[in-house]
């Protein structure tokens, strides 16, 4: 039954991402750096200061979800750490972290851009 909540709680911030994301630029961890950085280097300010936002949205949102999975693995005993779910707790915590590091790399690209541009940096920051 926890399984099943955990899964639906899972799609319904997967679905509450995509509503704040909309149809501008869309935040993606799994963009080479390389392209990213090239594509920094041709963007004015306007796009920078978007592409920032974007990714600053997914790495709050995944933040969220880690505290939210934070406390749920606190929530269980410690006789039962070692069992199944703590395990999938843990490895959807370690994949959120990897996640949210690979984002926070490609904002950091977009943030130094807009920054020696001189862009409004202005709610941009994490």
């Amino acid at each position: 039954m926890k399984e099943l909540a955990r899964i639906l709680l899972c799609i319904v911030l997967g679905i509450c991402v995509l509503a704040l994301c909309g149809c501008g630029k869309k935040a993606d961890e799994n963009k080479p750096l390389g392209e990213v950085k090239a594509e920094a280097e041709t963007m004015n300010v306007g796009q920078l200061r978007e592409a920032a936002l974007s990714y600053k949205d997914a790495i709050l949102s995944k933040q969220d979800e880690l505290a939210k999975l934070a406390a749920e693995l606190q929530e269980i005993p410690i006789a039962n750490m070692l069992g199944q779910e703590a395990k999938s707790l843990k490895s959807d915590i370690e994949g959120l972290n990897a996640s949210v590091s690979a984002l926070k790399s490609r904002f950091d690209i977009y943030y130094n851009k807009l920054s020696e541009k001189g862009g409004d940096l202005s709610s941009l920051g994490l």
